[in-house]
């Protein structure tokens, strides 16, 4: 049986928005596993733009929905537009736009909120205890999304691993080619970037969690 599976992406680019490479690699290991796929964003403007050569940030301003396009090949919807009943699985893939246009982790820390609508989705799954995946620094989000207790990596980052306890989760140490399970609430976590030194290591890590994740998906059927 196919299984349908929800991807939040947060633009386009690992300063800005979603990193490209977790985010095709999740995708590509979507599609190996048969899965069927459908990206989301929110219809927002984004924190800021940073010119990703220089590192600088830019005079300019862009909608987090239109540059998740770039990634989504045009296949990307309005966050408001999913419902958990339409899927079986949802999964965030990482860079900074997680954690600037997701949430406001990037400026806030432990202090965050979550972009609303991503929160209402998020929670949704959660709450109808449906696998969830969680990528790099997504992660982070994770006790607002679960509660106390969520048990998550974002690898082995201290400062970031701090700011995971104290917004109450329980955080694992993790290495990049490996995931962490929380598995009372079918959460799944892999390092990623926070930690890759190559797309070869981001990618061992992500294929294990969207395996997981998958396998996850199949619990309970006959």
């Amino acid at each position: 049986m196919t299984k349908k599976v929800a991807v939040i992406l947060s633009g386009c680019g690992v300063y800005d928005g979603a990193e490209i490479h977790e985010s095709v690699i999740t995708l590509l290991r979507l599609d190996q596993r048969g899965a069927q796929v459908q990206c989301f964003a929110p219809n927002i403007a984004q924190m800021h733009v940073i010119d990703h050569l220089t590192g600088e940030e830019m005079p300019e301003s862009r909608n987090v929905l239109v540059e998740s396009a770039r990634i989504a090949r045009g296949e990307v919807k309005d966050i408001r537009e999913a419902k958990v009943e339409d899927f079986d699985a949802l999964i965030v893939p990482g860079g900074f736009g997680a954690a600037k246009n997701l949430s406001n982790f990037a400026v806030e820390g432990a202090n965050c909120t979550v972009q609303p609508d991503v929160l209402a989705l998020a929670e949704a799954f959660a709450g109808a205890c449906k696998p969830v995946g969680l990528i790099c620094i997504s992660p982070a989000l994770a006790a607002k999304i679960y509660g106390p207790g969520v048990v998550c990596t974002i690898g082995t980052d201290a400062d970031t691993s701090a700011a995971v306890v104290k917004m109450g989760g329980t955080h694992e140490e993790c290495d990049v080619h490996d995931i962490v399970e929380d598995t009372q609430r079918k959460l799944v976590t892999t390092p990623a970037y926070m930690l890759a030194k190559s797309i070869s290591e981001a990618a061992g890590g992500i294929y294990k969690l969207v395996d997981r994740v998958l396998e996850l998906t199949h619990e309970g059927d006959k």
